[in-house]
C-alpha cells in the first residue's frame, strides 16, 4: 500500500463509535495471536470477552483523556487513533497508551504518522522520554515495526502464564 497522509485532529465525542469499531477490527488478529500463544484455556480465563473489554477500555481512554487523544482521518473517515498519557511528569516520561489503525488502511504509514504526532505532543508537554508497550507475539509484529521505526529501544521483558 502506498503512503497515505492522514489529517490528524483532536478526538471528538462524535468519533467514539468509529474509533471503537476500527480498534476492535484492528485488534482482532492480535487477540487471535494471543490465544494461539497462550493456549485457549489461559486466553479465555484472561479474556473471556475481549471485544467488550477492549470496547470499554477504548471508551474509557477517549472519555478520560479527551485532550490527549487524536484521530487520523482520511477524507471524512476516522482511520486510526492514538492516546498518550503523562505517567511520570516528575521523571519527564510519557506513554503512547493506545494506538490502532483501521485494517483497511494498515501498511500505509498511518500508524507511523500517529506515532510521530504523539511523540511531538509528548515533547510539547515537556516529556523527555517516551515509552510504549506491545506484545512479543506474532500478532503484534506490525506494532513492533512501527515503534522501532520511530526510534524506540526494545527492552525485553519476560512475562509467564500458567493455568492453576
Amino acid at each position: 500500500m502506498e503512503t497515505i497522509q492522514p489529517q490528524i485532529r483532536p478526538f471528538d465525542d462524535r468519533d467514539a463509535e468509529a474509533v471503537v469499531d476500527l480498534s476492535l477490527r484492528a485488534w482482532a488478529p492480535v487477540f487471535a495471536s494471543l490465544e494461539q500463544a497462550l493456549g485457549s484455556e489461559i486466553f479465555r480465563r484472561q479474556h473471556p470477552d475481549w471485544r467488550e473489554d477492549q470496547r470499554r477500555a477504548v471508551e474509557d481512554v477517549c472519555a478520560a483523556k479527551k485532550r490527549r487523544v487524536w484521530v487520523a482521518e482520511v477524507g471524512a473517515s476516522a482511520v486510526g487513533f492514538v492516546a498518550v498519557e503523562l505517567h511520570h511528569p516528575e521523571r519527564s516520561m510519557g506513554e503512547i497508551s493506545m494506538l490502532a489503525v483501521d485494517p483497511d488502511y494498515q501498511g500505509g504509514g498511518i500508524g507511523t504518522a500517529l506515532t510521530e504526532f504523539a511523540l511531538d505532543r509528548l515533547k510539547d508537554a515537556g516529556m523527555t522520554v517516551a515509552m510504549v508497550e506491545t506484545g512479543g507475539d506474532p500478532g503484534h509484529a506490525a506494532a513492533r515495526r512501527t515503534y522501532e521505526k520511530a526510534g524506540y529501544v526494545h527492552l525485553p521483558i519476560a512475562r509467564y502464564f500458567k493455568n492453576l
